[in-house]
This record gives C-alpha cells, sequence and structure tokens, in this order.
C-alpha cells in the first residue's frame, strides 16, 4: 500500500529541518529512518494515528550556488511533484516577508494542500501574532515550536487529514510489478523501450495511483508484468535526471509498489557509490532484486570478463549475496532474453510459502549439524519455527530466550532456509520470539 508523502517547504531559515527532526525524533509519531538516508536527513518515515506516512525535508536538498530564488522554486517544484501533502513553514518571529510571499505564489499554482505551520512560536503570548497568516490564504495557521517541540500533534491533525483514501488493493495478484532503479543516465528509459520493443506490443498506458506516475503493461513468456512509474523516467531535462537527491525521491516511491526491483548499474562506468546507497533502499524495503549490469555491449563482455564483474558485484553488494546478477544491453538487446525469467524467479521466491512442518525439519536438521551456541553459561534452544508472511518471506523462530540468538547464528539459519528452499532474488527475514 502507497504512503502518502508529506513535504515540508520554506525559505531558508525558517527551521525546516528542526521541524523535520523534531517529527522524525518524537517517540509518539514517529517510527524509523531509512537507511542510507540518515547523511542526507531529507526522507524518513513516520506515522501518526495509526497513519504511516513519508516526509521529506526539501531544506536538505542542496542546489548548488544558485541565485535563492531558482532555489525556492525547485524546492516547490519537488514538493508539488511528490508530495500528497505539504507544509508550508514560516518563520513567526520574522512575519511575512517577501520570499515567504514567492513561496506562497508557487504553492498557489499547485492543487495540493497547503497546510501553513508559523514555527518559533515559543510560548503563549506569542499565540496571538499568528492571525496576520491569514493574509497569505492557506486557511489556519498552525503555530508551532521546533526547538520546544509545542503544538506539533495539532499540526499533524491537520497534515493526515489531507491525505488521500486509500483505494484498497487495485493491482492484481497474478500480475508482476517491477520498476527499474539507478543512478541516472544508467539506461533504465533504454531498458524499458528494449524490453517493449522486443514484444513490439506497446499495450497501453494507464494512470497509476499516484497524479503523474503512468505504468506499462508488458505481456511476455505467458506472464503479465507492470512497469511502475515509466513517466518518471521520461523526466529528462528535469532536475530529476540532474540532481542525485531527486532521483533518490523518484527511486524511493517506485520501490513502494514494486514487486520486483532490477538495481541497473552501467558496466562502463563501473559501481558508484550512489548505486549501493539505491540498492540499499530496496532491500530495506524487503523487495525482490535483480542487479542488471546494462551497456555490457561497450566492455570487453568474455566470459571471463563476466566472472571479474559479478565478482566485483558481490564484493560491493555483499548484503543482496541472493539477487541474481543480469548482464545485457538495452542498446544491442545483447542477452536481453535472460532478464525477464530472472524477474520471474525473484517474483516466485518473494512470494513463495513454506509449510511449516518442511520447515522445521530443515531447522532440525540444521540444530544437529551445527548445535546452539551458549551465552554466559546459557544454552540457545530452538524449539520450532514457521512461516508468518511472504512478500518478503518472514519467518518467527521460537526460542526460550531471544537475547541468546547470536546474529551469526540468525545467520547460518538464514542460509540453511535458502540452502533448502532457494528464495533467489528475495531477502527473507528471521525474527527470534520468546515462546510463551
Amino acid at each position: 500500500m502507497r504512503k502518502s508523502v508529506v513535504a515540508i517547504v520554506g525559505r531558508p531559515n525558517v527551521g525546516k529541518s528542526t521541524i523535520f527532526n523534531r517529527l522524525v525524533g518524537e517517540r509518539i509519531s514517529i517510527v524509523e529512518d531509512i537507511p542510507g538516508v540518515t547523511r542526507d536527513r531529507i526522507y524518513a518515515s513516520a506515522e501518526w494515528l495509526n497513519q504511516e506516512f513519508n516526509l521529506i525535508d526539501t531544506g536538505g536538498i542542496e542546489i548548488g550556488d544558485e541565485p535563492l530564488l531558482v532555489q525556492m522554486r525547485q524546492q516547490a517544484e519537488v514538493a508539488i511533484d511528490e508530495a500528497d501533502v505539504i507544509i508550508f513553514l514560516i518563520n513567526g518571529k520574522e512575519g511575512i516577508t517577501g520570499a515567504d510571499e514567492e513561496v506562497a505564489k508557487l504553492l498557489f499554482k499547485s492543487s495540493k494542500p497547503v497546510v501553513l505551520a508559523v514555527n518559533k512560536i515559543d510560548n503563549p503570548e506569542m499565540r496571538d501574532t499568528i492571525y496576520e497568516y491569514y493574509s497569505l490564504g492557506f486557511g489556519q495557521p498552525f503555530p508551532v515550536s521546533g526547538s520546544h517541540g509545542l503544538g506539533l500533534g495539532d499540526l499533524l491533525d491537520e497534515v493526515v487529514s489531507h491525505f488521500p483514501e486509500v483505494s484498497e488493493d487495485d493491482t492484481n495478484e497474478d500480475t508482476i510489478y517491477f520498476s527499474l532503479i539507478g543512478r541516472p543516465n544508467v539506461g533504465k528509459s533504454s531498458l524499458v523501450n528494449a524490453l517493449l520493443n522486443e514484444e513490439r506490443v506497446i499495450v497501453s498506458e494507464i494512470e497509476g495511483t499516484t497524479r503523474d506516475a503512468i505504468d506499462t503493461h508488458l505481456h511476455k513468456d505467458d506472464q503479465d508484468f507492470v512497469i511502475i512509474d515509466t513517466a518518471g523516467m521520461r523526466k529528462r531535462g528535469k532536475v530529476y535526471e540532474t540532481t542525485e537527491k531527486y532521483s533518490v525521491l523518484r527511486a524511493l516511491r517506485a520501490i513502494e509498489r514494486s514487486d520486483v526491483v532490477l538495481i541497473l548499474i552501467d558496466a562502463e562506468t563501473g559501481i558508484r557509490e550512489q548505486d549501493k546507497r539505491i540498492a540499499g533502499y530496496a532491500h530495506d524495503a524487503g523487495r525482490g532484486i535483480v542487479i542488471v549490469v546494462n551497456k555490457w555491449d561497450t566492455v570487453e563482455s568474455d566470459e571471463k570478463a563476466m566472472k571479474e564483474f559479478e565478482a566485483n558485484v558481490r564484493a560491493h553488494f555483499q548484503y543482496l549475496d541472493y539477487a541474481p546478477i543480469v548482464f545485457l544491453s538495452a542498446k544491442t538487446k545483447k542477452r536481453l532474453h535472460t532478464l525477464i525469467p530472472a524477474i520471474k524467479l525473484a517474483s516466485e521466491s518473494h512470494a513463495k510459502r513454506i509449510p511449516t512442518n518442511v520447515l522445521n525439519d530443515v531447522i532440525m536438521d540444521a540444530l544437529a549439524m551445527n548445535p546452539t551456541p551458549t551465552v554466559k553459561g546459557r544454552r540457545l534452544k530452538v524449539l520450532y519455527a514457521t512461516q508468518v508472511a511472504v512478500k518478503p518471506p518472514s519467518f518467527v523462530i521460537f526460542v526460550n530466550d531471544p537475547e541468546l540468538m547470536h546474529f551469526s547464528y540468525e545467520r547460518f539459519l538464514e542460509n540453511k532456509i535458502r540452502d533448502a528452499f532457494g528464495f533467489t532474488g528475495t531477502p527473507i527475514k528471521l525474527f527470534a520470539r520468546r515462546r510463551q
């Protein structure tokens, strides 16, 4: 189910990052950061009133030495493109400035709900000053204090009231939904076109669940596929293709809606830091993963070179040791036929369910082969295991004390489960629970 997206927008120095950190840091409201973006702190997962949403701090997006007005316009553009609800932040100690009015003009042009928050209202006396902000035309201003954590509950109440209604499950379970992610110019659009031209059946383009997302249908090898958000890939010339962090935002939205994520790597330029970061999002989201090495026609592509490149990929993406690697060229369509089987395999693994009795046979064999460790004189006892979820496959291991489950032994059990049942192309999750 797609999470709503909330963007914090405003001119510089109104406290956007403080509010963002406060919302993220609030134990009552916030769940977790998305690993990999901690350094940037522009994107985090949050929750209020049992509604999960993603929060964007547009102030954390640096746009070089562009003039201030250009920067604000680009921030607003991101917010308008990506967000379901926009928090427009004003500095309550400085009143309405010309820059605030410029931001307001940009936000007025969007059709998105805008919630006006007046920051730095640090004491009750200052609340009397917020009435002037009605003149901006966004309705009731909400007084908040990022430094003291005041007023955030009322603000979030208003924000979640504007979330779009969730249309329950308009997806087809027999269809495999996949997306292509990777840094700019790695060949995402070319690969989509190659897949579609291969069959010469551009079936249809339909409106997706987001405002400007367009999904493309593909039928191949007796299987229906949907390629997620191909519209985003076509936004060439916009900031998405030129600014790393914007492309990350776009990738996160696509990952959420996918069964399988194709992580594209450029064979010509090799593996970059951003490749690893983007791959980390897909892994953390628990999606099926296929690593695609594109532009394989541009390098010496014999068997030895392929093995060397694969070893390099495995060294950089150690946490993705379950993901198959496909070498191809979208441009020449060389080895393109190997991609669809890899996507199908990852999807099947992602949705695979193992009967409890069969699973426990494997666990008992593993215990016989490698007895459980002892910690401070106490031995871990594994009692039984059961699969509790798919997409990704998730297993609960019932034990005498979860504290005794060392991560290395958990990894051993995961490897044994993989050896027995495959699960190629999907992460699996193990949870140690105390038997009640």
